[in-house]
C-alpha cells in the first residue's frame, strides 16, 4: 500500500524591499512637511511681527513676546494726518473701484454680445499694454495731462488715472463671466420689452455678481497700496492716503521709526483684511483664487 504526500507550498523569503519602501515614504513625509513648515514660517514671521510689534513698548526688527502697552497707539493719534490719510485711501480706493467696476462690466457686456471685427485681438492687444507699459512709465505724460486738465493736487484726478490704469485688466476678467451667462434670459427679457440697460441691471448683474466682486477687491487692492501715482500728484498731506503718510514715518536719515510705523501699519492692513472676510463669507472666495459660483 503505497501513500501519496501532497506537495508542500512553496515558501518565499522574506526580502527588505517592503521595509526600505516604507522608510522612504515616511522620508518623504517628513521632507515635505519639513518644507511646508519652513514656507510658513517665513511668510507667518512678518505676520507675527505685525502683531505684536505694535503692542511693544520698545519693537525691534524681530518678533518676540512684547512688553505690554497702548502708548504705542496714543503717539499715533497724536499725528495729524493718520487717521485722516486712511479716510484718504478708503476714499480713493472706493472712488477707484466704483468707476472701474461700472465701466468694466458695460464694456465687458458690449464686447461679449456684440460681435466685432478684430474684438478679441483688441482686448488682447489692451491688456498686453496695460502690462508692458506700467504706469511707472506713462508717470510723465500722465503729470503733464494731470496739468493741463487742473487736476494736479485733486483726489478726482488720482482716481482718473488709477481707474484708467485698470480697465483693461478689469474688462478682460469681466469679459468670461459675461461670456458664461446665458443668453436666453436676455432674449426672454427683449420679448417682453425690456432694454439693453433693464437686461443689463436685473438680468446680467445679478448673475456675474461674483465677478464684479473680484474685480472690486482686486481694485481696491492695488490701488490701497499705489504710493507713487498719489505722491506725485497729490501735494497737500491733508488728502495724501496712508501709503504716502506712512512715508513720513521715516527719519531724515531714513531709520524708521518702529513704534509708530508698526502701529500704523497693523492699521493700514486691517481694511484690505477685513474687506476680504467680509467678502470670502458673502460671495465664497476661496484661498486658491476659486469663486463659488
Amino acid at each position: 500500500m503505497t501513500t501519496t504526500t501532497a506537495p508542500s507550498a512553496p515558501t518565499t523569503e522574506p526580502t527588505g524591499d517592503g521595509p526600505t519602501i516604507a522608510v522612504r515614504h515616511v522620508l518623504a513625509r517628513i521632507g515635505r512637511y519639513t518644507f511646508l513648515c519652513v514656507v510658513l514660517g517665513f511668510f507667518a514671521l512678518p505676520l507675527l511681527w505685525l502683531a505684536t510689534a505694535p503692542f511693544d513698548d520698545t519693537p525691534t526688527i524681530t518678533a518676540s513676546l512684547p512688553q505690554f502697552t497702548l502708548d504705542n497707539f496714543r503717539a499715533l493719534l497724536d499725528n495729524p494726518y493718520a487717521l485722516s490719510s486712511l479716510l484718504n485711501s478708503v476714499y480713493l480706493a472706493g472712488g477707484t473701484a466704483a468707476l472701474v467696476v461700472v465701466f468694466a462690466a458695460l464694456a465687458a457686456y458690449a464686447l461679449s454680445r456684440v460681435r466685432v471685427p478684430g474684438r478679441d485681438a483688441l482686448l488682447y492687444g489692451l491688456l498686453l499694454l496695460s502690462s508692458i507699459v506700467t504706469g511707472t512709465a506713462t508717470m510723465v505724460p500722465l503729470f503733464e495731462l494731470a496739468f493741463r486738465l487742473n487736476l494736479i493736487d485733486s483726489r478726482l484726478g488720482v482716481i482718473l488715472i488709477l481707474s484708467g490704469g485698470l480697465l483693461p485688466a478689469a474688462i478682460f476678467i469681466l469679459k468670461d463671466f459675461m461670456d458664461s451667462t446665458p443668453t436666453s434670459y436676455e432674449e426672454s427679457a427683449r420679448v417682453f420689452g425690456a432694454s439693453p440697460l433693464q437686461i443689463m441691471r436685473h438680468i446680467v448683474v445679478p448673475v456675474v455678481r461674483p465677478g464684479l466682486a473680484t474685480v472690486g477687491v482686486w481694485a481696491v487692492a492695488n490701488v490701497w497700496g499705489n504710493f507713487l501715482v498719489p505722491f506725485l500728484l497729490l501735494r497737500g498731506p491733508d488728502k495724501a492716503p496712508a501709503a504716502v503718510i506712512m512715508y513720513t514715518l521715516y527719519t531724515e536719515g531714513g531709520q524708521a521709526d518702529l513704534r509708530l510705523l508698526s502701529t500704523f501699519s497693523l492699521l493700514y492692513s486691517l481694511p484690505v483684511a477685513l474687506m476680504f472676510v467680509f467678502v470670502s463669507s458673502r460671495y465664497g472666495f476661496r484661498f486658491h483664487g476659486g469663486i463659488k459660483r
